[in-house]
């Protein structure tokens, strides 16, 4: 699967997902700096599922009805960051194109599924 990655994203993450196979782009080895709505942007032109721990995201998506081929937003705290790289790509493993749908919160436990408002 084609994901990028926000540079608000844990680097191990890409890493991860790189690992298992997975084409990841990331904004700080790319795009450092960009706004948020470039970004969106971006993932949406290349047809990658965008990868995020900024909130923001979930207003700039619902709010402002930005379209997006699906967005994962990582909620982790400090506590439980070194288990979100592998939960991340074991999340990948097993929903796969449905990511694409979909407004996903991934917490420590816990997927939220919502639906992608333009999907």
């Amino acid at each position: 699967m084609r994901f990028l990655a926000d540079e608000s994203c844990d680097f191990r993450v890409v890493q991860a997902l790189r690992a298992a196979g997975h084409e990841v782009a990331a904004v700080i080895e790319s795009a450092r700096g960009a706004d948020d709505s470039s970004v969106i942007d971006i993932a949406l032109r290349e047809q990658r599922i965008f990868l995020t721990e900024d909130r923001d995201f979930g207003q700039l998506v619902y709010a402002s009805a930005k379209p997006t081929c699906g967005v994962i937003l990582l909620r982790f705290p400090s506590a439980a960051r070194a288990g979100m790289p592998a939960t991340v790509v074991e999340l990948v493993a097993k929903y796969g194109e449905k990511l694409r749908e979909s407004f996903v919160v991934l917490q420590p436990g816990r997927i939220r599924f919502g639906a992608n408002p333009e999907a």
